[in-house]
């Protein structure tokens, strides 16, 4: 049985040098709508952020925002806001980063900066730790992951990624094939639908 039914997409607030990037966003966005699966996002309509959740609500998706309260005038608008179905609002980044991984069963990496590099690794490093095994993938628009990937392998090659079997991110370069590629993945190894709270906790 598939468990997948939320997708957390992080990405950046900016739109990037390639309008490739805005693209891969909106085509993320309807394709899990389409797809039926709930979007979870860090709630900004800026940059490629907002590009994945105009995607996913002009083909009708639920989308979940999650932002906290010292960013919403800095990535989004009140008016931007209304139009999600689901907006919480946190009291820090902390607070958002623990809402995202509860509501989501996979979570995928599209072009960002550093505060994307960031949530995407401590994804990984839970996964790592056993402490969930929801899919993870980067969406390598036009080869943009490339060397993080490759920073990825040579972590693992001089012995620093002792448990690399269970950090297995999927590298996926079309952004239409990202959904199926996290339903086979989901349908595969059973990933729990929901964070472990005792986890998140001792976070």
């Amino acid at each position: 049985m598939n468990t997948i039914r939320s997708v957390c997409v992080y990405c950046g607030s900016s739109p990037g040098r390639d309008e490739a990037y805005m693209k891969a966003g909106h085509m993320l966005g309807r394709s899990l709508a389409k797809s039926g699966l709930r979007l979870i996002y860090g709630g900004g309509n800026k940059g490629i952020m907002g590009a994945v959740a105009d995607g996913a609500l002009k083909a009708g998706g639920k989308v979940t925002g999650i932002i906290p309260r010292f960013l919403i005038n800095r990535e989004a608008t009140e008016t931007a806001l209304d139009k999600l179905d689901e907006l919480l609002i946190t009291d820090n980044m902390h607070e958002r980063k623990h809402s995202m991984f509860e509501k989501s069963d996979a979570f995928v990496a599209l072009p960002g900066g550093i505060g994307t590099v960031e949530e995407i690794v401590e994804i990984m490093t839970w996964a790592q730790l056993g402490h969930h095994r929801k899919p993870i993938v980067f969406a390598n628009v036009k080869g943009f992951w490339d060397p993080m990937l490759a920073l990825i392998e040579h972590m693992s090659e001089e012995g620093f990624i002792h448990t690399a079997h269970r950090v297995k991110p999927l590298v996926v370069t079309d952004p239409e094939a990202i959904v199926a590629a996290i339903m086979v993945a989901g349908s595969s190894v059973d990933a729990p639908t929901e964070g472990v709270q005792s986890v998140i906790d001792k976070m």
